[in-house]
């Protein structure tokens, strides 16, 4: 069978592709703007792409078009498919039918943590020997790769409250009939398409609907917007993670790069490894119950943890140069920065300062949705360097912040005003969900010459 996908380039589109073509699609697609990781991932698995704007794939007489949820009506390829009356599916909707029937499905669902969590799930039952399958919006470390076919019965799969598509606005979890639930965390966001945190549990609730008697929810013992979706009825038994939960934590290091694991006061094991934030830690907890469930040993899932390696664009080192630190992170909501920085702060060990350069890139970041909490989610930086696109209709409040701020209009403004301020010592947490214009690489060439 041959598929096209619209809006190819995303990565959870991109996952999609992979996952086809590994089951045997034909497969192309079409996108206006693709770069790495999910470039090299299409070009690895020798899936064809062409431009937003080319029509000719419909005469290839695909089987079905697969239309991602950043497409809309009045979109050329979108309503070249709709005229010629071509079957065509959401993405989840394809993934749900032709990937997810007959498998056991461990879901994770959360404003924050849902790569991280997935990562460590699909790791945990990796090493046990179990080849799970995957479809995660990052690229875990262990893998390479963020979707894999892998055997029956384990898929893990990234569940997003975000919408499906243009003609399904149902959260795409809905689709995805999960065993296994990890409910991370809920906040507002995606202030785009939902009006109210109410909003947004109506969802949660919705995707606690599907998920059947025999199965498992594991969810924090903190979190009081989950506890109100749990108050509107569940069927499942539940565990929790947290501070004396069910599935509990002891902090061996300040910065979460080592604790202990216990379930109902038993002590486990011990978790050492490269990441750091309470965060993680509570991460860890939600993806070691949720593999627990899929049979996997407690002492043999805690231990896994040790040899996860972490998440590209969660923390990555791009480089050091002239005594200078650059990480990349995809933070890109308050409490994401807050504890990003947070972490790196506790791991700080050269007396340097920590420096943060974010873009506030997502649709509610635009809206100006957390222009005023965003000030304290820097606590932790020494200094903060923002760009803020022009075309943006909306300013930071400046004077909130509790350390100096340095705003840009241009990417080029704010290279040249971080090469200018930057010192031996300082570790950089570049932060944004997109390219941020190349400033990660750009600045460490920029420093390596000055070096």
């Amino acid at each position: 069978m041959k598929i096209h996908i619209l809006g190819i380039a995303g990565t959870f589109m991109g996952g999609v592709a992979q996952l086809a073509k590994a089951k045997g699609f034909t497969v192309t697609g079409s996108d206006k703007a693709i770069y790495p990781p999910m470039s090299t991932q299409l070009e690895q698995a020798g899936i064809r792409v062409s431009d937003d704007e080319d029509c000719t794939f419909l005469q290839q007489a695909p089987d079905c078009v697969v239309i991602g949820n950043a497409k809309s009506r009045g979109q050329t390829t979108v309503e070249a498919t709709l005229n010629a009356q071509q079957v065509y599916q959401s993405g989840p909707q394809w993934l749900a039918e032709n990937i997810l029937q007959d498998r056991w499905v461990v879901a994770v669902a959360g404003t924050h943590g849902k790569t991280s969590t997935s990562s460590m799930v699909a790791w945990i039952l990796e090493d046990a020997g179990l080849n799970p399958g995957f479809l995660i919006g990052g690229v875990p470390e262990n893998f390479g790769v963020s979707a894999r076919l892998g055997a029956a019965p384990f898929f893990v799969v990234e569940a997003d409250e975000y919408d499906t598509a243009f003609f399904d606005k149902r959260s795409k979890f809905v689709h995805y009939h999960p065993r296994t639930c990890v409910l991370n965390n809920l906040e507002f966001d995606h202030a785009d398409i939902f009006d109210s945190i109410e909003d947004i549990q109506r969802q949660f609730h919705h995707l606690v609907r599907t998920v059947p008697q025999n199965g498992l929810i594991v969810m924090p013992n903190d979190e009081s917007n989950i506890d109100d979706v749990i108050a509107m009825g569940v069927w499942t038994p539940i565990q929790t993670q947290g501070d004396k939960a069910d599935w509990s934590y002891k902090l061996l290091a300040e910065d979460g790069s080592k604790f202990a694991v216990s379930l109902q006061n038993e002590f486990l094991g011990e978790v050492n490894w490269p990441m750091s934030g309470l965060h993680n830690v509570r991460n860890a907890l939600s993806a070691i119950a949720a593999t627990v469930h899929c049979g996997v040993p407690p002492k043999i899932a805690v231990d896994a943890l040790n040899r996860f390696q972490g998440i590209r664009r969660r923390m990555t080192l791009v480089g050091t140069a002239n005594d200078i630190e650059i990480y990349d992170d995809f933070a890109h909501h308050p409490t994401a920065i807050a504890t990003t920085l947070a972490g790196a702060k506790h791991s700080q060990e050269n007396g340097g300062r920590l420096i943060a350069v974010f873009e506030p890139r997502s649709n509610t970041m635009r809206m100006g949705i957390h222009a005023e909490t965003l000030p304290a989610s820097f606590n932790d930086a020494d200094a903060v360097f923002a760009f803020i696109d022009p075309q943006w209709d909306w300013q930071l409040p400046l004077t909130k912040f509790s350390q100096p701020i340095s705003v840009a209009r241009s990417y080029d403004d704010l290279l040249n005003e971080l090469q200018k301020q930057l010192q031996p010592r300082d570790r950089v947490v570049i932060m944004s969900n997109g390219a941020f214009g190349g400033i990660h690489h750009k600045l460490l060439a920029a420093l390596s010459v000055l070096s």
